[in-house]
């Protein structure tokens, strides 16, 4: 299978399938779009091996443009590879839709049907995909995505507006879509008797929780909290919601703490994995000196070179670990030791710091104690 036939490559499910079947080997893509002719299309029906019909209309300019575009293109490419005596699998995105009253719905379920069709003709392997709404990285905002336009106006400081706090959409991530797209060309044998698939994984959320969801995404530049990416939702709508950034807006700056002994910043902080820090220390200078009953850290030198000292709090055994940014050696705090860390070099030493948990100034957990 050499031939892949896409329509509509260019819109937002259309570029994220066309960015993974570009990585693809031993296979020449051909891309029907607006600005393609219908006789350009026949052309590319006779070579096309398997075909992605990804594209479609929601918002026409006129309400004849429903049926001439969703289904007058299906009807159109069955009929032409029919005449060609060929039985060229076709996927096709519908939506939920379908199953509705409105003209977007009617068309989607006449493409279907003309799809049908085709196969009872021919006995080709179809793939009717009905999708809820589809979220990711390059949709368009205000236009029919309520992800897209919430991720766009929030991260811009414009209003949102919700008309229902308590309805619930049912969201599917675009990677996932693509993901099932791809594992249907690569199906060496093919379901004849099955017209329907689905995304695997879907969510569901309230309009309220969505927009809640997104606010917290864009506070995290001032709280320094990311939300808990073990969620999958939280993971694939915080990974959407940086790229409705501008691109002089990826930056942001931390609050640096600094004095005689040199400087500290917090980095990210999650309520699940704990907190990153950096410190820089001026030559000579020992930090530490105190120990902690339930938190714990690990140590890795950046850049130059130091001792860590520890001793457990009921003992006078000093142990020690010199460890240097040229090796890249993680150092474990266990809780009961105190510790210390002194800059050996001749310059700044650069140390990175994670903790099991969020920095509380009113229950530090940090108690003083010499190692010496």
């Amino acid at each position: 299978m050499n031939n892949i036939l896409v329509t509509g490559s260019k819109g937002f499910i259309g570029q994220n399938f066309m960015e993974t079947l570009q990585r693809q080997e031993d296979i020449t893509i051909l891309t029907f779009d607006k600005e393609n002719s219908y006789s350009e299309l026949k052309e590319m029906l006779t070579k096309a091996d398997f075909i992605f019909h990804l594209a479609g209309v929601n918002r026409p300019e006129n309400d004849e443009e429903f049926m001439k575009v969703n289904a007058g293109l299906t009807e159109y490419m069955t009929k032409n590879l029919i005449e060609l005596n060929k039985t060229t699998p076709i996927l096709i995105t519908s939506s939920s839709q379908a199953e509705l009253n409105n003209l977007y719905g009617e068309s989607k379920k006449k493409a279907e049907e003309i799809l049908i069709e085709y196969k009872e003709n021919t006995g080709a392997p179809i793939y009717i995909y009905r999708l809820p709404n589809v979220f990711g990285k390059w949709c368009k905002p205000n236009y029919n995505s309520v992800v897209a336009t919430f991720c766009h106006n929030i991260s811009h400081d414009l209003d949102i507006y919700i008309s229902d706090r308590n309805y619930e959409l049912e969201l599917v991530y675009i990677d996932d879509v693509v993901n099932s797209f791809m594992a249907k060309l690569n199906k060496e044998v093919r379901n004849k008797e099955k017209n329907y698939y689905s995304v695997r994984r879907t969510f569901k959320v309230t309009l309220g929780e969505l927009a809640d969801s997104i606010y917290q995404i864009k506070e995290n530049r001032e709280t320094l909290k990311v939300p808990d990416l073990g969620d999958g939702f939280m993971k694939a709508l915080h990974a959407t919601y940086l790229t409705y950034l501008e691109a002089d807006d990826f930056a942001y700056d931390l609050e640096l703490h600094s004095d005689e002994r040199g400087s500290f910043v917090e980095v990210i902080k999650s309520e699940s994995s704990g907190q990153v820090s950096v410190s820089t220390s001026v030559e000579g200078i020992k930090r530490g000196n105190h120990y902690h009953n339930t938190k714990n850290e690990k140590f890795l030198v950046l850049k130059g070179e130091a001792l860590i000292k520890f001793r457990h709090i009921f003992s006078d055994e000093i142990i020690e670990y010199e460890v240097s940014g040229e090796e890249m050696k993680v150092v474990d705090i266990p809780p009961g030791y105190t510790h210390s860390i002194e800059n050996l070099g001749d310059g700044e030493m650069i140390l990175l710091i994670w903790a099991n948990e969020i920095f509380d100034p009113n229950n530090t957990d940090t108690y003083y104690c010499e190692v010496e």
